[in-house]
């Protein structure tokens, strides 16, 4: 099955492609990989959530975090569905230290937090994007079909995270980019006691 999404400006985002033991590592473990795709679902509609709350004075942020938060929860809706065709029970997982290793480097006063959050939105939609794609070929045909679906909504969510931080800083931020591929790329490469689906490379 054709990927039939243009990935090059996702690969070109990331500081490092995915190492190949962590595709090992999600196909000797698909329920754990199924289980935390549905948490980071979850996640991800309540960062945007969190996000239209907190800043309600930004037409454009409040539009498309409402379309993306609905989007993730459908997401979540049809990871659960796979799971229950599967009998793999939804239960908790701990999160892994990606999303907080960026998180901790957000500046504090606004809008320079608010544009953090948004270029840690737009690696964590990359990244989902290009491990969905990473993926899909080793799957079996369901999972293969569901993954390959999700790319074009993953690769649109990170265009409107990286447009929006663009928009609310007013000036470059490719500073902060380059500073936050950086800290991505040593979460992505580096050892992890746990397999998530944002984590590194299983101890």
């Amino acid at each position: 099955m054709s990927l039939d999404v243009d990935l090059t400006h996702i690969n070109q985002f990331l500081g490092c492609e995915t190492p190949q033991a962590w595709v090992q590592a999600a196909l000797e473990d698909q329920e754990t990989m199924l289980i935390d795709h549905a948490n980071c679902e979850k996640k991800a509609a309540k960062t945007a959530l969190n996000l239209m709350f907190k800043y309600i004075d930004r037409d454009e942020l409040l539009q498309k975090m409402s379309r993306l938060a609905r989007e993730e929860l459908r997401h979540f809706e049809q990871v659960t569905a796979i799971m229950k065709r599967r009998k793999i029970s939804y239960r908790q997982v701990s999160a892994s230290r990606y999303a907080a290793g960026l998180m901790e480097h957000v500046r504090t006063s606004e809008p320079d937090r608010l544009v953090d959050i948004l270029i840690i939105g737009a690696f964590i939609e990359c990244r989902s994007c290009e491990r969905f794609a990473k993926i899909a070929p080793s799957l079996d045909a369901e999972l293969q079909k569901f993954y390959i679906s999700l790319l074009k909504s993953e690769s649109r969510h990170f265009t409107d995270y990286l447009s929006l931080a663009e928009k609310a800083a007013g000036v470059s931020i490719e500073d902060r980019i380059a500073f936050f591929r950086e800290q991505e790329k040593e979460l992505i490469l580096s050892g992890d006691s746990v397999f998530r689906f944002h984590s590194g490379i299983p101890a």
